[in-house]
């Protein structure tokens, strides 16, 4: 069982996740595109997309309908689990593993767990977590705990998005403590190892290239023997790819793996290539021996079918995904919170683990205290902005958030940078003393503030308005009103 952290969230994190056991406001709020009723949202236009929005829309309506039956007759159960394949077969999940996932739940959804509970809607919703659960699999680390440097082999076809992902690891793995090397072992496409320079030095993370005129188990070689003397811990080896898998490819990378002995051999898969992702992985683990997955593209609009299958036919565990374009956008796999996530019901763990990340602690516990005792300003609104904004897209918080991952479908994938933006735009046109007392703004101050801003008074008073229902919205939250996460928007 994973322990909570108790990193303080800032005020506007409060607001979409409070503590247990405390109260909502947003309770009863309907999210109605435009933002809540009751409450404005800032305003919005074209909706995000993710790997499992379909799949997941259409289990939890699946569910819903379920849910509103008393108790269940095997008829029901029959046609809730026939709605379940067709749905898991539209988002391309492997036809084998659906049909023995689905036989895995029937034999459970119809035994005495079921048919006694109080809540045999929820007894079936829980036998499906459960063993989606299982189909994904175990939660696998990196094993990085041989004599460094440790080698982790990344190989893919081209256009997966391994170069990039080299980068993220990288990043990934130096916040976590380690000192990592990256190697440009792409030697067929000369904008590889460029786009890899460019990357390590955006990052400042070493990157070992020779060019494209060395063999890539030559560059690879040098790399391990540059690591060990300069003291890395880890060694990155961005390999060669190809448009489709062929014998001179798999000969080079049979080659560079008895070179440097990897003890990761991590495939990169594009998840939006659905089946043919898993065709992939199992082609690489025959011929090379894979350790693990990356799945990229994760944030895109693909049905998503292949992380459900990948591991069941495979065998091999999926360790990382991928889910935006920055440099850290990579995610640790948890099986757990996928699953809760896929049938919506959110992923708190991990908005918290990005909140520990990307927020100071003790600015968060400073807005804290100005939270208990009703002195959040405009410039605290401001600070709060850029802290979230550093978290990613709000569509995606909001999918992690137990009862919105359906309000998080009408939020536009850009939101926390075009709309965010103008606000801050706003409060930057405002003097200390409005954004400390934004009582004060009169007409003539809104007409100077708009022009300021490059925005319209109709903007500036839309800000005003939001910033005085958030103050009453964290006031509500500050002192406890009763209500639950799990009644949002119903």
């Amino acid at each position: 069982m994973e322990s909570r952290p108790t990193c303080p969230r800032p005020p506007l994190i409060l607001a979409l996740c409070p503590r247990a056991g405390r109260g909502n406001p947003l309770k009863g709020r309907r999210f109605d595109g435009g933002g809540f009723r009751g409450y404005n949202a800032l305003p919005i236009g074209k909706k995000g997309v993710h790997v499992f929005e379909t799949l997941s829309t259409r289990l939890q309506a699946i569910f819903d309908r379920l849910s509103g039956r008393g108790k269940l007759s095997e008829q029901d159960i029959d046609a809730a689990l026939r709605e379940v394949r067709l749905a898991l077969l539209e988002a391309d999940v492997n036809f084998t593993v659906v049909k023995a996932f689905l036989a895995r739940v029937k034999e459970r959804a119809m035994g005495a767990e079921v048919a006694r509970s109080l809540t045999p809607a929820q007894q079936v919703i829980k036998i499906v977590h459960q063993e989606l659960i299982a189909t994904l699999g175990q939660a696998a680390k990196l094993d990085l705990s041989g004599p460094p440097p440790n080698v982790v082999m990344l190989v893919g076809l081209q256009g997966s998005g391994k170069t990039t992902t080299a980068a993220k690891l990288a990043l990934h793995l130096r916040k976590a403590g380690q000192r990592p090397m990256l190697v440009a072992a792409d030697t067929y496409r000369p904008a590889a190892v460029t786009q890899l320079e460019v990357l390590g030095a955006q990052l400042e993370i070493p990157v070992h290239s020779e060019g494209t005129s060395v063999p890539p188990p030559q560059i690879c070689a040098h790399a391990l023997d540059k690591a060990r003397k300069a003291a890395y811990t880890v060694l990155i080896l961005d390999t060669a790819g190809r448009l489709h898998i062929d014998d001179q490819m798999m000969s080079e990378l049979k080659v560079i793996k008895a070179t440097v002995k990897p003890s990761e051999v991590l495939l990169v898969a594009d998840a939006m290539t659905g089946q043919d992702a898993v065709r992939v992985a199992a082609e690489f683990n025959g011929q090379v021996g894979l350790t693990g997955l990356i799945l990229t593209k994760v944030d895109g609009d693909a049905r998503g079918g292949a992380a459900i299958s990948m591991r069941e036919v495979t065998g091999v565990p999926i360790k990382f995904l991928a889910t935006g374009e920055k440099l850290d956008a990579l995610e640790v796999f948890h099986p757990d919170r996928l699953a809760s996530r896929i049938l919506g019901m959110g992923d708190v763990l991990t908005l918290i683990e990005k909140a520990e990340a990307s927020l100071d602690k003790e600015s968060a516990l400073a807005m804290a205290r100005k939270l208990r005792t009703a002195t959040f300003d405009l410039e605290d609104f401001r600070k709060q902005l850029r802290e979230v904004r550093k978290m990613g897209p709000m569509s995606q918080l909001l999918e992690m958030i137990p009862g919105l991952s359906q309000a998080s479908r009408d939020i536009p994938a850009d939101l926390t940078e075009k709309q965010m933006k103008q606000v801050e735009a706003i409060i930057n046109s405002m003097t200390p003393e409005e954004r400390r007392r934004p009582d004060i703004i009169n007409a003539s101050r809104k007409r100077r503030i708009a022009r300021g801003s490059g925005t319209t008074v109709q903007d500036v008073n839309q800000l005003l308005s939001q910033f005085r229902q958030m103050q009453r919205m964290m006031k509500d939250l500050a002192g406890g009103k009763k209500g639950g996460l799990f009644n949002l928007f119903r």
